[in-house]
């Protein structure tokens, strides 16, 4: 059953709030605690439709990973060499995080493997893991169009690499760091420029090696990760859209309360501050291997800029919000160097490019970006393209539109922020949720 979201102007988003659990460490929390030797516990783990994928996988490889009634998950560790082969197919639904983070850590294992996604998962370039794998040793095999599924057959070694990043991408990163655990020697990554590095701080939490000098990862061989208990913070990548929506509304106040603010994952906000928005950090503090705080945004009269090159890996998330807030700012927003967005759950420079053309929104769609011309949003119907963050976009664009917006398949939302549309409404925003 498909769904849509129905949104009509607002004039204030206000209040205090919290977002879900951060999509990005809650994957990685279930990946490592499960290959830890011992006991841990997570704590606010993103119980999204794509976590839920890597935590059913690992059930699948033989980790018993239990909730309590306060939703408080338990791993009981396996160890770096205890996951269990099985001959089932392992879906990791619209996951792309699951699917190429999974890959590296199943080509270290003595067991086949045969990772499968939905339709749209299945569009998605993968040639960018199975490439830097296979100079590691590992017999990976995709489809005839370098996409899923993907077969991982068994290999004597996985051999240390030094690798050049070609994409800054924390997926590809994160794909090869797992492998490189089940190697005896060492690897190096090299970045051009620094992605989030979540893997990277939750492995050496955990008892890891990894050694980061400027844009050089070293990942030493290891033993062993020894489990431990992880709080995880609120996503960043979600609270962007509260954000952009108390951004654009009038006379408006929120507080987003501990909200993980890793310094390579707030380019989405160095942005928005350079179009001028009044946005200010308090209560940081370390939390785990992470960093959060609280977020106060108020109302404020954005500007287009030239988005700088160095924010982009980031934000790489946060776009097409920040290309709603672009359409609400005075002036032109360019942003170039983006090719990346092309290879989303969707092609967001043009799902985006689309969409706000709908709204009355002027912009020119580049090979590697996209020119927008700030403006008055007006109503329409949009097409999600099955992408989650083009829906929430979307549904913020609502706020500042002249008339109603409707957005069409917007179940995807599921994937990375749950009860969005009811936190929405709390917070003011018009929406209304129905299937057709």
């Amino acid at each position: 059953m498909s769904e849509k979201y129905t949104v009509n102007p607002s004039t204030n988003i206000s209040g205090i709030t919290s977002v879900p659990g951060d999509k990005s460490i809650s994957h990685r929390s279930l990946i490592l605690l499960s290959i830890s030797d011992g006991i841990g516990k997570i704590t606010g783990l993103l119980e999204s439709d794509d976590c839920l994928a890597t935590l059913n996988i690992f059930r699948m490889l033989g980790v018993e990973i239990t909730k309590n009634d306060e939703n408080i998950y338990t791993i009981i560790g396996k160890g770096i060499h205890g996951l269990e082969g099985t001959n089932h197919s392992l879906d990791c639904g619209n996951s792309g995080t699951s699917m190429r983070l999974l890959s590296g850590l199943l080509c270290g294992q003595k067991f086949p493997s045969y990772l499968i996604g939905d339709s749209s998962l299945s569009k998605r370039p993968m040639e960018r893991i199975s490439s830097p794998l296979r100079m590691m040793g590992a017999n990976i095999n995709l489809s005839k169009n370098n996409t899923a599924p993907i077969s991982i057959s068994p290999v004597t070694k996985i051999s240390g690499i030094e690798y050049k990043m070609p994409i800054d991408s924390a997926q590809i990163k994160s794909s090869i760091i797992l492998a490189s655990l089940y190697s005896s020697e060492k690897t190096n990554i090299i970045e051009n420029i620094k992605s989030r590095d979540h893997t990277e701080n939750m492995i050496n939490y955990l008892g890891g090696s990894i050694t980061i000098i400027n844009n050089k990862i070293t990942v030493n061989p290891e033993k062993k990760l020894v489990s431990n208990d992880i709080d995880i913070p609120g996503d960043i990548s979600s609270a962007m859209f509260i954000i952009v929506g108390c951004l654009i509304s009038r006379k408006s106040k929120v507080t987003i309360k501990n909200v993980g603010l890793n310094e390579l994952r707030t380019g989405g906000i160095e942005i928005l501050k350079l179009m001028g928005a009044n946005i200010q950090i308090d209560n940081i503090k370390k939390y785990g291997p992470e960093k959060i705080g609280d977020i106060i945004i108020y109302s404020s009269e954005l500007k287009g800029i030239n988005i700088p090159e160095k924010y982009i890996a980031n934000a790489i998330d946060e776009f097409p919000i920040l290309f709603i807030a672009a359409a609400n700012a005075s002036g032109k927003t360019i942003l170039k160097n983006a090719m990346e967005l092309r290879f989303k759950e969707s092609d967001r420079l043009a799902s985006m490019s689309k969409g706000l053309l709908k709204c009355n929104i002027n912009n020119t769609l580049l090979d590697d970006g996209i020119e927008i011309e700030g403006g008055k949003i007006s109503g329409a119907t949009i097409d999600s393209y099955d992408d989650h963050r083009i829906a929430m976009s979307f549904a913020i664009a609502g706020i500042a539109s002249s008339s109603t917006i409707t957005i069409l398949n917007t179940e995807n939302v599921s994937t990375s922020f749950p009860g969005f549309d009811n936190l929405m409404r709390k917070m003011g925003l018009k929406i209304k949720r129905e299937n057709i």
